[in-house]
C-alpha cells in the first residue's frame, strides 16, 4: 500500500477538525433556533475519530472497502465528503435540521456516500462482520465470483464495546471463519456518563484474541515514539502507560503548564527526565502528550498499511476525547459544545479567517497539491459506490390445495418446490435460521441446496451411514447459512445480505426463520435493517397461541402490531396455503423493487418502492378451500383482504379474521346464517397493508384527491352502515379493531391481550374467546337498547 504524504495528510486532518465542528456551531449557537432547544452534535467525539479517519479514508481505503462510521463522528464524514464535493455546503449548514445532514450517517436520507447506517449504537459495528459473511458467500459462487474483495470496516467507539450484540457478533464471526473485517476502536476512556474503567482494554485484548482476531494495539503517536528515544523516555512511558484515564484526561483539560507541574513533580531528576521537559514549551508539551497513537494521522496510516493479510483485525486506537479543542478531556464533553467565546478563540488558533468558515481550503497555503491529494484518494477513485443487479424472474408458484396443511408447512413445500428446479430465482435465495431450521420447515430446502462454508465440511451421520432427516452438508455452493441462538445476528445478517445488490453488486433474496415471539428479541436489528432499505423476507413461525402445548414464552401476542407499526416491511398472516403461494410470488418480485415512490391509486400503497416482507405463519393444519384462481382472490390476498363471503343486501354482521382462526371464524358464520343469511366473512391477509392504505387515502383527500379510495374502503363500502363487525385474530386485538373506524361501523375486536399457557388449541381459543363458540355468542347478543354491543365478556 502507497502511503499518502503525511504532510498533505495532517492538512486534511485540519481541514476536517475544523469543518466538523464549525458545522456543529452553526447548528447551536448561529443558525436560527426555532424550538429553543439544543441541537447537539457531539463536537468531542468527533474530534476523537478526526485522525482516524484522514488516515482511513485517504491513505488505507479502496473503493470494494466499505464503513460503518461511528454514529457520533457523523460530523467528520459528513465534512469528508464535503472535502470531496459529494456534500453540499447547504446541507452541511442546516446539520441536524429538516433536509440537512442527518445526525448520524444514514444511507437513506444522506446525499453523501453512506455504505451503513449507523445510530442504534453496537449494530453498525457488527454489521459489518456479517456483510464480510455475505461477500464471502456471494464469491463462493459461479454468479459472484468477479467480486472484489474489499474490507469491512467499524469505527468504534469503546463506550460501544458495553453492547451485548457486539459479542454474539464475535462468536458467529469465528464460526464462519470470518476475514476481511477491521475494527477500530476509538479508545478515548469517556463515554455519556463517565470515565470507562481502568484496565478495560485488557478486557478487550483478551476477548478478541479469544475469537481469533489480530488485534494490534495504537497507543503512541509519532511525536511520543520520538520522545521515548531520547534520554529518560523511558521513564515518560512509564509514567504515561501507568497514569489512569481520569487523571490523564484532567491534566489534558488543564493544558501545558499544568502537564509541566504534575509530571515535573512525578518524574523530575535535575537530569536526563528533566531536560526532555524543560526542552519543550507548554504548547509542545501539551501537544506531546496529547499525541496517542489515534490522535495522530501519520501513525494510523502508517498502522493501516501494515496490516498485508485478511484476518480480521481489531484497532485499539489510544485517543483524547475532544483533541485538539478547548474542551479535550473534560469529563463533560460528550454533549458538551464550545461555547461562541471559545469557538472564536479556537478559530484564530486554526487561523480560519472570519468570513471563510465554510471555505475547503481556508488555511491551505497550497490549494492545488491538497487537491492532487484528495483527487488520489483511493476510495474515491470510481465515484460513488451504490450499485445494482438486475431483476430476477419470479417463477410460478402454485400450491395444491385439497388436504390439511399449515402455513408453515406451505412455506417449507414452496421453498422445496423451487429447490427442485433450476430458476436464477432460486439460485440467489440464501436461506438463514438462528439454530430452528428444521422447526420452521427449512429442512426439506437445506437437504437439496446445501449448507454454506468457506471449505467444505462432510456430514458424519451422513458418512457413517446413520439414518437422518437433516444432510448437513457445508460447502462453497450451499444456500443456507446456520447461525447460534442469537435473533440480533439473524437480523443483522438479513440486513447485510439484503443490501448486497447495494453494496456488492450481486442479488441475493435472503429469507430468515424465527420462532415468531422472538422476533421482538431482534427488534433493533430489525428496525435497522428496515432504515437502510434492506431487501429480505423474515418469516415468523410458529405464531400465537395456536402453538398451543409450548405454553406462554412461546406464544407471540403483539407481532402482528409489530408488523403494522415497522416501516420498511409489508406484514402478511395467510390463513391457507394458496394465499401463502399467491403472496410468496408477489414477494420475490417486491423484494427487487426499487421504483419511485407515487402511490398506486389503486389501493394507495407505493408497491413500485419495494420493501421487505413478514410472514406470519402457523403449525396447525387446517382443511384447505379447494383450488381458487379468480383474480379478486388473487389481488385482494396481495393488497390485503378479499370477500370469503360476500355480505348481502341484508348483512347486518361481518366477522372479520386474520390467520389461523380461519377455520373457528368460518364455522362460526356457518352457525350464524342459519338465523341471519347475509353474514359477510373477510379473510385479511395482511391488516399491515389495509391500514398503510386507508391512511394515505385518508392523507390523499385531505389534500384535495377526493376521489382517492383505499382498498379496504372500497371493500366495506359494500356494507351498510347499520351493520356491526366482529374482528378476530390469534394475536393482539388491536391488530384488527381499527377496522370500525374506515366507515364508521361499530366494531367488537377479539383477539390474545395476556400470556398463553399449555393446553390444546381448542383450550386456549375458548379461554381467550377466540373460538367459533364465543364469535358466535358475540354475535347473539349484538343489540340492545342503546345499539351497543354487550354479550359475554
Amino acid at each position: 500500500m502507497t502511503l499518502t504524504d503525511p504532510a498533505q495528510l495532517k492538512i486534511i486532518e485540519q481541514r476536517l477538525l475544523w469543518l466538523s465542528h464549525w458545522m456543529i456551531h452553526n447548528a447551536n449557537h448561529l443558525r436560527p433556533k426555532v424550538d429553543g432547544i439544543k441541537v447537539g452534535g457531539h463536537q468531542a467525539s468527533s474530534a476523537s475519530m478526526v485522525s482516524i479517519m484522514t488516515a482511513l479514508y485517504f491513505s488505507a481505503l479502496r473503493p470494494e472497502d466499505r464503513v460503518a462510521v461511528k454514529p457520533h463522528a457523523s460530523p467528520v464524514f459528513h465534512a469528508i465528503q464535503y472535502l470531496m464535493g459529494n456534500q453540499t455546503r447547504e446541507k452541511m449548514e442546516n446539520f441536524r435540521g429538516f433536509q440537512g445532514v442527518q445526525s448520524y450517517p444514514s444511507r437513506t436520507k444522506d446525499i453523501d456516500d453512506v455504505d451503513f447506517s449507523t445510530g442504534s449504537v453496537g449494530l453498525g459495528v457488527a454489521i459489518t462482520s456479517f456483510a464480510s459473511i455475505v461477500q464471502d458467500y456471494i464469491a463462493a459462487k459461479s454468479w459472484g465470483d468477479d467480486i472484489p474483495l474489499g474490507r469491512m470496516v467499524a469505527l468504534v467507539g469503546d463506550a460501544e464495546l458495553d453492547e451485548g450484540n457486539i459479542y454474539e457478533a464475535l462468536q458467529e464471526g469465528w464460526k464462519n471463519d470470518l476475514r476481511n473485517t477491521w475494527w477500530i476502536i476509538d479508545y478515548n476512556r469517556q463515554s455519556l456518563d463517565g470515565v470507562v474503567r481502568e484496565g478495560l482494554f485488557q478486557r478487550i485484548e483478551q476477548i478478541f484474541d479469544a475469537f481469533g482476531w489480530d488485534v494490534v494495539k495504537v497507543k503512541y503517536g509519532a511525536l511520543q515514539r520520538a520522545a521515548f528515544e531520547e534520554k529518560g523516555g523511558d521513564r515518560l512511558r512509564d509514567w504515561i502507560d501507568n497514569c489512569p484515564n481520569q487523571l490523564y484526561a484532567a491534566l489534558t483539560f488543564m493544558g501545558g503548564a499544568v502537564w509541566r507541574e504534575r509530571l515535573l513533580d512525578a518524574l523530575g531528576d535535575q537530569g536526563d527526565v528533566t531536560r526532555l521537559i524543560a526542552a519543550r514549551t507548554d504548547a509542545q508539551l501539551a501537544a506531546l502528550m496529547e499525541n496517542l497513537g489515534g490522535n495522530c494521522v501519520q501513525t494510523m496510516a502508517e498502522t493501516f498499511a501494515a496490516i498485508d493479510h485478511d484476518r480480521p483485525v481489531c484497532f485499539l486506537a489510544y485517543t483524547v476525547k475532544g483533541w485538539g479543542t478547548p474542551i479535550a478531556g473534560h469529563k463533560d464533553n460528550h454533549g458538551g459544545l464550545m461555547n461562541k467565546t471559545q469557538m472564536a478563540a479556537w478559530q484564530a488558533h486554526m487561523g480560519v479567517p472570519e468570513g471563510q468558515e465554510w471555505e475547503k481550503f481556508a488555511t491551505v497555503a497550497d490549494p492545488d497539491a491538497l487537491q492532487a491529494t484528495l483527487d488520489s484518494a483511493a476510495f474515491f477513485a470510481k465515484g460513488r459506490r451504490r450499485y445494482n443487479d438486475d431483476m430476477l424472474a419470479v417463477p410460478a408458484i402454485a400450491l395444491s390445495a385439497d388436504r390439511e396443511i399449515s402455513t408453515q408447512m406451505a412455506f417449507g413445500k414452496v421453498l422445496d418446490d423451487l429447490s427442485k428446479g433450476d430458476s436464477a430465482l432460486a439460485a440467489r435465495i440464501v436461506t438463514m435460521s438462528p439454530d430452528v431450521t428444521g422447526t420452521t420447515n427449512l429442512g426439506p430446502w437445506v437437504n437439496r441446496r446445501k449448507l454454506f462454508a468457506r471449505t467444505p465440511q462432510a456430514d458424519t451421520f451422513m458418512d457413517e451411514k446413520i439414518p437422518s432427516t437433516a444432510k448437513w452438508e457445508f460447502t462453497p455452493e450451499g444456500q443456507h447459512i446456520e447461525l447460534g441462538i442469537a435473533e440480533m445476528n439473524l437480523f443483522l445478517l438479513l440486513g447485510a445480505a439484503g443490501l448486497s445488490h447495494s453494496i456488492f453488486g450481486k442479488r441475493v433474496i435472503p429469507i430468515g426463520t424465527v420462532y415468531d415471539p422472538f422476533v421482538a428479541r431482534g427488534l433493533d436489528a430489525l428496525n435497522y435493517a428496515c432504515y437502510q432499505d434492506a431487501r429480505f423476507m423474515i418469516v415468523g413461525t410458529p405464531s400465537g397461541v395456536t402453538l398451543a402445548p409450548e405454553g406462554g414464552a412461546h406464544q407471540s401476542i403483539g407481532s402482528p402490531l409489530i408488523g403494522m407499526s415497522q416501516d420498511g416491511l409489508a406484514s402478511f398472516e395467510p390463513a391457507f396455503a394458496d394465499e401463502l403461494a399467491v403472496i410468496m410470488q408477489w414477494a420475490f418480485a417486491y423484494l427487487q423493487k426499487d421504483g419511485a415512490g407515487d402511490p398506486d391509486e389503486r389501493t394507495w400503497l407505493r408497491d413500485e418502492t419495494g420493501g421487505s416482507v413478514y410472514l406470519r405463519l402457523t403449525t396447525n393444519p387446517i382443511e384447505q378451500t379447494g383450488k381458487r384462481v379468480d383474480e379478486d382472490f388473487k389481488q385482494g390476498a396481495i393488497d390485503g383482504a378479499y370477500w370469503l363471503r360476500k355480505p348481502g343486501p341484508n348483512c347486518d354482521v361481518v366477522i372479520a379474521y386474520q390467520g389461523a382462526v380461519a377455520p373457528e371464524a368460518i364455522k362460526a358464520a356457518g352457525i350464524i346464517a342459519e338465523s341471519r343469511r347475509d353474514v359477510g366473512v373477510l379473510a385479511v391477509t395482511s391488516a399491515d397493508r389495509l391500514n398503510a392504505g386507508w391512511t394515505a387515502a385518508q392523507r390523499a383527500r385531505s389534500r384535495g384527491q377526493k376521489g382517492a379510495q383505499s382498498h379496504i374502503e372500497t371493500l366495506l363500502g359494500q356494507v351498510a352502515t347499520h351493520s356491526k363487525i366482529v374482528t378476530v385474530i390469534d394475536g393482539h386485538p388491536a391488530t384488527l379493531a381499527w377496522l370500525g373506524s374506515v366507515d364508521g361501523h361499530q366494531t367488537i375486536p377479539l383477539g390474545v391481550e395476556h400470556f398463553g399457557q399449555t393446553g390444546t388449541i381448542a383450550d386456549l381459543y375458548a379461554h381467550f374467546g377466540i373460538d367459533a363458540a364465543s364469535i358466535v355468542a358475540k354475535v347473539a347478543g349484538l343489540t340492545d337498547g342503546r345499539n351497543r354491543f354487550s354479550g359475554v365478556p
